[in-house]
């Protein structure tokens, strides 16, 4: 049994749905939800004793960047999810804006609803690498009976906080019948392919989510564009969810739909230099070197992975 006060509903968005893939709120089991703080604690914008990381001008200085195949392992992975983002593009109705605006076709215009109905088919594909790597890699540390040098937790991590990332996009829109039954095939797909390649080759699986998250920040950062330029007339202004202000304890003024995205586009970009850290290391015999405690030696770990600016991810031997 739960308190009253425990228990909070969730509230039916205030704008119109894509009739098919976001139609309007239904009860379901979702609709309440457990009042609990998080379980983990969202390590990167947050203050932490007396060290207080530049949130804004991190946040800012974010942007997109291509770390270059040098192998055919990186160009494989490339190629992959290449492929793959064209597949997205297509079931998500994602068109890049022309430069030429005054020719904008019906076809082009991204709205509120087609950039939210791409961000979560974008999250829920996105939260199943690290759980996936993650597992395999707890099954092969209790299979070979020895630690796993820091890696599980920052590979669940990643997938918790992509997985906040759709719970919070959930919160402006419901998915319908034909979004669900697209993120269920994709997962499926996804899930199996992934854990294959995982077994195979670890660290081409890095190189491919370093590749994908640099998908994904050129994604939000697009998405950022259009809002910014009067395109998304209907998120001016618009307050973040309140999951969203307690997990990225979002400060007072920096709580609309803007800010909320460039957090987003941060954490993308975070994943995105992680992984191509892991993906320089030695997958059997390196530690892993975010595996720090942030409130310990948060100078250190910012400076040695180059905050939001390291676009390659460290290499080995800087590890």
């Amino acid at each position: 049994m739960f308190r009253a006060d425990t228990i909070s509903y969730a509230q039916p968005s205030r704008y119109t749905r894509l009739s098919t893939l976001m139609p309007p709120k239904r009860n379901h089991t979702t609709s309440t939800q457990v009042g609990q703080k998080s379980s983990w604690t969202h390590p990167v914008y947050v203050q932490l004793n007396t060290f207080l990381l530049d949130t804004q001008e991190q946040i800012l200085a974010v942007r997109t960047a291509h770390r270059k195949a040098h192998t055919w392992q990186d160009r494989a992975a490339l190629g992959t999810v290449r492929l793959l983002r064209w597949g997205m593009d297509l079931v998500s109705g994602y068109h890049t804006r022309p430069t030429n605006t005054n020719t904008l076709s019906k076809a082009h215009i991204m709205t509120e609803e087609k950039w939210i109905a791409r961000f979560v088919f974008l999250e829920s594909v996105a939260g199943v690498p690290g759980m996936v790597a993650g597992m395999l890699r707890h099954l092969k540390s209790i299979r070979r009976m020895r630690r796993d040098n820091g890696w599980i937790e920052t590979l669940l991590e990643e997938a918790y906080n992509e997985r906040m990332h759709l719970l919070t996009f959930l919160k402006l829109a419901e998915p319908g019948p034909t979004m669900r039954f697209m993120v269920l095939g994709a997962q499926w797909v996804f899930f199996s392919g992934f854990s294959l390649a995982y077994l195979i080759s670890p660290q081409i699986c890095h190189r491919f989510v370093g590749y994908l998250e640099e998908e994904a920040v050129i994604t939000y950062s697009k998405a950022i564009l259009d809002l910014e330029n009067g395109y998304l007339p209907r998120w001016e202004g618009l307050q973040a969810p309140e999951m969203a202000i307690k997990y990225w304890q979002m400060p007072e003024g920096q709580r609309c739909m803007h800010s909320l995205l460039l957090y987003v586009r941060a954490d993308e970009a975070k994943h995105r230099d992680v992984n191509h850290a892991l993906g320089n290391l030695d997958q059997n015999t390196d530690p892993n070197p975010f595996a720090a405690r942030v409130r310990v030696q948060v100078q250190s770990v910012a400076n040695s992975t180059g905050g939001l600016r390291q676009l390659e991810g460290n290499s080995r031997k800087e590890t």
